[in-house]
């Protein structure tokens, strides 16, 4: 069968387009397959980017931690240098020739056994000696005319302190002048009377009469003049009823409460008078440490207010503990002489006990303080050298060394604050 020119050419197109399709669809799987790999490609290649990021973030935080433990033991070996460096650079030798020492007064002695009195410490107070210290009243009621004496003054027994206008002390003086009138009358009636019995001109009870009346006067001047001198009031006066009150012993005035023009009672405290020259140090001693507090021991007190100091004896324990406290009250006398313990002033009481020996002792001189440790100064050949101790009893004037110290040992005593200057200079220096 023959083929029309017409069907060749749709044929050939056939084709062509079969030939187009297949062409297209090869392309597109080969496409397809490729575009797959590349991606996968793209992936692996980001899991690696990532993993070797990963990796040198890993390895920078541990090169950080490595730099960073390096960095911190650098700055402990620094720290402990620094503190060996100043631990081994802290001066305990103060070098001094002989010239220097002799200049400086420092003077050497050895440590040696000695006998300590060991005690317990007080805080007390002063306070007045009440068997010394006195409330002035007038005893008798009046207006006050005048007030020579002021607060703070020291008077002398017997001295004008004020002067009162009292009615009371009028009639008293009134009844002792009457008393004496009776009196002068009644000597003369016995003296006659007897002179006419003794001459046998009057009978003898006359006399006996006179003699018993002029008893009786005796007796009225003595009751006025008593009544008077237990008020204090002198027997006479410029004025009936002038009232001079005084001292009743030398002292001095600290309390005040009267003035001039002012009505005041029998029985008013108008004045407080005090003798200062024998004070108390009052202290309170816990149930504990009665047994170590009695009467007649040996005290030494300190003001904390000023360096001053006195010695005395336990003059008082009380027998009763209070009931809130549970403490018992103590005292010391103090004698006074130049009026520095003065009422209020805070102490501290020391009761010194037995004494003690011990084997190792030095001079409280010798004892100083350096950045809290306690030390004492050892003399070396070129100087001295500082030496940490531990301290025992102490009297106040010598002190026991219980560790640090061996007896014989030479140690700086009087002026051995020099050193401890010396040694803070040194100090300095060497921080500089």
């Amino acid at each position: 069968m023959a083929i029309t020119k017409k069907q060749k050419t749709a044929i050939a197109a056939i084709i062509l387009v079969g030939a187009l399709a297949t062409g297209a669809a090869l392309f597109t799987n080969i496409g397809g397959s490729s575009g797959g790999h590349d991606d996968e490609h793209a992936h692996e290649k980001e899991h690696a980017h990532e993993k070797e990021h990963a990796h040198d973030e890993k390895e920078h935080a541990h090169d950080e931690k490595h730099d960073d433990k390096a960095q911190h033991g650098k700055e402990e070996a620094d720290a402990k240098g620094g503190k060996d460096a100043q631990e081994a650079g802290t001066p305990d030798r103060i070098a001094l020739t002989a010239e220097q020492i002799a200049k400086a007064g420092i003077v050497v002695q050895a440590a040696g056994a000695a006998q300590v009195s060991s005690g317990v410490e007080f805080p007390g107070e002063i306070r007045f000696n009440e068997d010394r210290t006195a409330h002035v009243v007038p005893r008798l009621a009046g207006v006050v005319e005048s007030v020579p004496a002021n607060i703070g003054q020291q008077v002398k027994k017997g001295q004008v302190l004020a002067v009162l206008a009292s009615t009371t002390l009028s009639d008293q003086r009134s009844e002792l002048l009457a008393a004496q009138r009776r009196l002068e009358l009644a000597r003369t009636t016995h003296d006659r009377e007897k002179k006419l019995w003794e001459g046998k001109i009057s009978a003898e009870q006359d006399y006996l009469v006179a003699r018993n009346a002029l008893q009786e006067a005796q007796i009225a001047v003595q009751n006025a003049q008593q009544k008077l001198t237990a008020v204090g009031a002198s027997t006479s006066s410029s004025a009936l009823n002038r009232y001079e009150l005084r001292a009743p012993f030398d002292g001095m005035i600290v309390e005040k409460h009267i003035s001039l023009g002012e009505a005041v009672a029998d029985n008013t405290n108008v004045f407080t008078l005090s003798d200062l020259s024998a004070v108390w140090a009052e202290f309170v001693v816990s149930a504990q440490d009665l047994d170590r507090v009695r009467l007649g021991a040996k005290v030494e007190v300190r003001s904390t207010a000023f360096d001053g100091k006195a010695e005395g004896t336990v003059s008082y324990v009380g027998s009763l503990l209070g009931e809130q406290t549970r403490t018992a009250k103590a005292r010391v006398t103090l004698t006074n002489p130049q009026m520095a313990w003065r009422p209020g002033l805070f102490v501290t009481v020391r009761v010194i006990g037995a004494a003690v020996d011990v084997p190792v002792a030095v001079p409280a001189d010798a004892i100083q303080e350096v950045e809290g440790k306690t030390v004492v100064f050892l003399s070396a050949p070129d100087g001295f050298t500082m030496r940490a101790v531990k301290v025992g009893r102490t009297n106040g004037k010598v002190v026991e060394i219980v560790e640090g110290l061996d007896a014989g040992a030479r140690i700086a005593t009087a002026n051995s604050f020099v050193l401890k200057a010396e040694l803070g200079k040194s100090s300095a220096e060497h921080s500089h």
